[in-house]
């Protein structure tokens, strides 16, 4: 599938900017393009989108210049391979605890010689028909990001930053809060500290450390930490959120 490649960009020290989907909508994905952000994370794990739904939004997104990656549901070889197939830009694989989750998350991702991921060249990220160079060129262009979300994964960093063929270790502050038994307390100082102790060590390493942000505010300060990939909300949110501004507005102006 022919298309800028996300995970260069970030490689070569680029920020990317991007929003989560879980709209079964492509009109949402093209506006996310049209607005100029850099991807969309299309959410299987807590939305309703599956491999189907997705497969006509990651055409839309790309249509639209914005590169479409997808959350699945949970770390699992057919779950991983049905979201890279339909032509995604790439994957992101929940609740990574333990070095062992990460390399299977890997394995799963790249082909051989990184990994052992399903080969059928005949599928969307094949253009149908696929070519000489397929494997090396998915290897080369998918991105993968694992969700270190969890006070286990924070405390497993170490080990799993050593597992290679990762491109993002990605926070999520909503698990780490209730991880730590402060469910939905996302700024809470003991959140902030283990997010900034994974960023810190990631920096290290010279890994791509994402992060999800609720506001602008909230993701310039993790920029400042040193993020890199940043998603900033859910599109439902959002709209939500933009649509009850308007209304309080106007209704203080009729009052």
């Amino acid at each position: 599938m022919s298309q800028d490649s996300l995970r260069e960009r970030l490689l070569d020290g680029e920020p990317a900017i991007g929003t989560m989907q879980i709209l079964n909508s492509a009109m949402v994905s093209e506006m996310i393009g049209v607005a100029g952000m850099d991807f969309v994370i299309y959410d299987q794990e807590h939305g309703p989108l599956s491999a189907e739904t997705t497969l006509s939004l990651c055409a839309a997104a790309q249509n639209a210049g914005v590169a479409p990656i997808v959350r699945v549901r949970e770390n699992s070889e057919s779950e991983i391979q049905r979201a890279l197939d339909i032509g995604s830009a790439g994957v992101q694989v929940p609740q990574v605890e333990t070095r062992e989750d990460a390399e299977a998350a890997v394995e799963s991702a790249r082909f051989d010689p990184l990994g052992s991921r399903g080969l059928s060249q005949y599928v969307r990220a094949g253009d149908y028909v696929g070519s000489p160079t397929y494997t090396e060129d998915q290897n080369d262009e998918t991105l993968l990001v694992i969700q270190v979300e969890g006070e286990r994964g924070v405390e497993n960093i170490d080990e799993i930053l050593e597992v290679d063929g990762i491109d993002v270790i990605f926070l999520g502050p909503y698990d780490i809060s209730q991880s730590l038994g402060i469910p939905g307390q996302v700024t809470h100082e003991r959140v902030e500290e283990l997010m900034r102790r994974v960023c810190d060590k990631a920096v290290e390493q010279d890994t791509v450390v994402g992060a999800f942000a609720d506001d602008v505010n909230t993701a310039s300060k993790w920029i400042d930490a040193g993020v890199q990939y940043v998603d900033i909300g859910v599109e439902v949110a959002l709209f939500t959120e933009r649509l009850t501004e308007i209304n309080d507005d106007i209704t203080e102006r009729i009052d």
